[in-house]
């Protein structure tokens, strides 16, 4: 039976811009259809506790996000959490908590392919439940072989779906500043890495961390899909993410101890820590110059900066990227199509050299 439209929307005072709705799935619903095993429980709240300890310096070791720019294929996703599964249960990397990197959601400057869950078949279609679907499988399956995963949180919605599943979110660079993602980071129940603005400075970020930190009430919706007023209790574990910015890199020693001190002194009785990421402006725009990064961070935690608590690395299975334009039947196997990524042999050799610089920081601090 069709229903009539109120006098407001036929006259054009609402919705005068919307070209439709579809039902979306209520996320309790997508939940009980794709649950998580006994196994992903295990693997997610270790790393949540690893991730949380590291960086408020209760743990040594260093936290590191390795894994694509976005994912577009689930295949590919899978074949690269297993290699990256396998060299993690190995041993081969001790002094490293590893969690994939998995991002569906891509924030555009301007317009674009905004990520597997917005457009999973990567056409235009906007098939978002099949998108919604897509990712909590693979986080699940991800999860279930013993690799925890990290994401980046877009929206208030969204998490919803799949955020059981997470062990570390980040806030973007274009969304740390919103009141909105402030919000949802008070609420989550892992640690949350906020990026600094895209100019490079990392005062909107430091000041984001105060507010997670705190109680927050605002609209949201909850597993039902219903609206609701919701109410958190703060997210104390949360630190900022350095990635550069307009102005250029901020990975370098000097932009470290200047920001830590920025941390230490606006958050007084808490651990100032720090993660890099290695890519983005950090690295300009040039996936080549993500193992320059890594040698330089390498070279601070050898010389014993305990501050640099993490490492953000943007890796493929094959170096590069391309184009989304051409259509999924036509890409190539292993590829972003976002940023450009370091190829798995490279990632391997920086994970590498992670692992022993935080070795020689241990001695360096024993020793002094």
């Amino acid at each position: 039976m069709a229903v009539a439209m109120t006098n407001q929307t036929s006259t054009g005072m609402d919705d005068a811009r919307i070209a439709g709705y579809d039902p979306l799935i209520p996320p309790a619903l997508l939940r009980h259809d794709i649950p998580s095993p006994t196994e992903s429980h295990e693997t997610i709240q270790k790393a949540r506790t690893a991730a949380a300890k590291i960086i408020h310096g209760q743990d040594d070791r260093l936290l590191v996000i390795v894994g694509p720019c976005s994912i577009h294929d689930p295949d590919q996703a899978r074949e690269y959490a297993t290699k990256l599964r396998g060299e993690v249960a190995n041993g081969r990397w001790p002094d490293l908590e590893v969690i994939m990197r998995v991002y569906f959601e891509k924030p555009r400057t301007t317009v674009g392919w905004k990520g597997l869950i917005n457009d999973p078949d990567i056409d235009n279609s906007f098939k978002i439940n099949k998108g919604l679907r897509l990712a909590r499988e693979l986080m699940r399956d991800i999860t279930s072989m013993g690799m925890p995963v990290g994401s980046e949180l877009l929206d208030t919605i969204s998490p919803q779906f799949i955020s059981d599943l997470i062990s570390w979110g980040a806030i973007g660079a274009r969304t740390t500043e919103s009141q909105l993602h402030r919000e949802l980071a008070s609420g989550v129940s892992f640690p949350i890495g906020f990026k600094n603005g895209t100019d490079g400075s990392a005062s909107v970020a430091i000041d984001a961390m105060g507010s997670a930190e705190h109680a927050h009430c605002f609209m949201g919706v909850t597993e039902a899909g219903m609206a609701a007023i919701v109410k958190t209790s703060g997210n104390k574990d949360v630190h900022i993410i350095l990635r550069g910015g307009s102005g250029g890199p901020n990975y370098t020693s000097d932009y470290v101890e200047k920001y830590l001190a920025n941390i230490a002194s606006s958050r007084k009785h808490a651990y100032a820590s720090l993660m890099i990421d290695a890519s983005h402006a950090n690295s300009s725009k040039n996936y080549k110059n993500q193992p320059i990064v890594c040698d330089d961070i390498c070279r601070q935690l050898e010389a014993g900066q305990k501050g640099i608590s993490g490492v953000m690395i943007e890796s493929n299975l094959r170096e590069g990227k391309q184009s989304s334009d051409k259509g999924r039947e036509n890409l190539e196997y292993g590829v972003s199509i976002t940023d450009g990524c370091v190829s798995w042999e490279t990632t391997l050799d920086m994970l590498d050299k992670l692992n022993k610089a935080v070795i020689k920081r241990r001695e360096v601090s024993a020793s002094a």
